[in-house]
């Protein structure tokens, strides 16, 4: 063959290198820093930067209206993830700074603190080890459309906003029976959340009147609608109007996922399960919607056999004779396929490889390394009713299925023929085959995702597809 005509290869080392170590994602937050911040020596501050043990920490906010529960909601949180806890108040009281002064004053004095003055409280609260460190929660800030632009000037931009919500009807009875220690500034409540201590209970006090609450849920509602629109790609409302404990498992499940980010990714996918699980069926789905490869193992060593290549003419022995083809011999097949350009730059969906844990190995030794994989189940006799009850029609090769697509006349249903593939002992075989091998290859592919494919077409293909534009939900450490 001409070596001008050859295929183009591309080691796929280069791309899992980069979504390994975050290459894309740390060019994007330099620029970031870079631009928020300014620096009359960029590769001075860089250097500095890049020294940050971990950039990756929790930066969460959390807004609602009066009595909507957000500060045990928050508190609940921070003792989760244990990260430093942020109000207002809190930030205030830490500050030592002439800034903090000048915001006391004005407090006292009854007058409104500026945002910019909010912020550069913000900024120096920031600064402290625990945020650095740890991250921070704050909770009840912004709370205006001007507050939110402020902080996004200054480069603060929360990963997750929660919004809780409920009914003024609701808030108002809330507050009704709310009680604050005034010492510990924990919050309880006449019937949901009772102090257990006595001497708690000696000391609480009664929180705001109903005018007071009223007044305050008009202001909450007079700014809500700007500062949500600020927060629309990474804030998410949760119905506060249900047990805490409900609440705070959402809020938790929210956390966990990462903010999609706009660093290149080439998709590499594999798709795991039984025969007749519809790996074909799905892979084509995702291929024709998304520009991505469909790769088919089976596919591919017929299409060397009927093109005579010298790989080809070494499994062709195999494939006459129903033999399984040599591992080394389908790894430089498929290989070779995966590293040509349309793989590379467009990604790549794999059916019928690997089929056990060794394989798995054997590709991933290669530099094929799939950033998504997929365990389609489904029951034996599921798969046994699909396949032993379709046929071909050999005149027309329409295919057909005895319950779910029956042949339109009498005289097409009797001359069709079924697969030697599709009988009831080859469907069952295979099963079993699957079965030996598929603990250890769900084993090695730790992050595998299974998805109950017993149902709907579309309804396997939506949830697939959720799960691969979107990132993995990540598991929250404590420090």
């Amino acid at each position: 063959m001409d070596a001008s005509k050859r295929p183009l290869r591309i080691p796929p080392k280069f791309a899992i290198y980069a979504e390994k170590h975050g290459i894309f994602d740390l060019y994007q937050g330099i620029l970031e820093v870079l631009v928020v911040n300014k620096p009359d020596d960029p590769l001075a501050f860089i250097q500095e930067w890049l020294k940050r043990e971990n950039d990756d920490v929790p930066s969460i906010v959390i807004q609602g209206p009066p009595a909507s529960g957000k500060t045990t909601l928050a508190k609940m949180v921070c003792a989760k993830i244990r990260t430093a806890y942020l109000t207002p108040e809190n930030i205030i009281e830490d500050d030592v700074t002439d800034l903090g002064d000048s915001a006391k004053s004005l407090i006292q004095k009854g007058e409104e603190v500026p945002p910019d003055m909010w912020v550069g409280l913000l900024k120096n609260r920031l600064k402290f080890f625990d945020c650095i460190k740890k991250g921070w929660l704050l909770e009840g800030f912004p709370r205006t459309r001007e507050e939110t632009h402020a902080m996004q000037v200054a480069g603060i931009f929360p990963k997750h906003f929660v919004l809780l919500e409920a009914p003024d009807a609701v808030l108002i009875e809330r507050q009704a029976g709310k009680r604050i220690d005034p010492d510990t500034g924990d919050v309880y409540h006449l019937t949901f959340d009772w102090p257990a201590d006595v001497e708690v209970e000696k000391r609480l006090v009664e929180a705001e009147g109903e005018d007071t609450i009223i007044k305050k849920l008009i202001e909450y509602h007079r700014h809500i609608d700007g500062l949500t629109r600020c927060y629309q790609h990474v804030s998410h409302t949760m119905n506060a109007d249900q047990p805490k404990s409900d609440v705070f498992a959402q809020v938790m499940s929210f956390l966990s996922r990462r903010a999609r980010s706009v660093a290149l990714r080439t998709p590499r996918i594999i798709l795991l399960g039984p025969t007749g699980a519809g790996k074909k069926l799905q892979a084509a789905l995702i291929s024709k919607k998304y520009s991505i490869v469909h790769v088919s193992c089976g596919h591919l060593l017929r299409e060397n056999v009927a093109d005579e290549t010298k790989l080809g003419l070494a499994v062709r022995p195999y494939i006459d004779r129903g033999m399984m083809v040599p591992d080394n011999l389908v790894l430089k097949i498929i290989d070779g396929r995966l590293s040509q350009l349309d793989c590379v730059s467009h990604g790549w969906v794999l059916t019928g490889y690997p089929l056990n844990r060794e394989q798995g190995e054997i590709l991933h030794t290669s530099g094929h390394q799939p950033n998504r994989v997929f365990v389609m189940d489904i029951p034996d006799d599921s798969a046994l009713e699909r396949l032993t009850l379709r046929f071909t029609d050999p005149i027309t090769g329409e295919r057909y299925h005895s319950i779910y697509n029956p042949p339109p006349t009498f005289e097409a249903k009797d001359r069709l023929s079924q697969h030697q593939t599709d009988t009831e002992d080859s469907v069952k075989q295979r099963l079993a085959q699957y079965h030996s091998y598929k603990e250890e290859l769900t084993d090695y592919y730790s992050t595998c995702v299974h998805i109950n494919a017993d149902q709907d077409t579309h309804t396997v293909f939506e949830f697939l597809e959720s799960m691969i534009v979107n990132p993995l939900p990540a598991k929250l450490t404590r420090v």
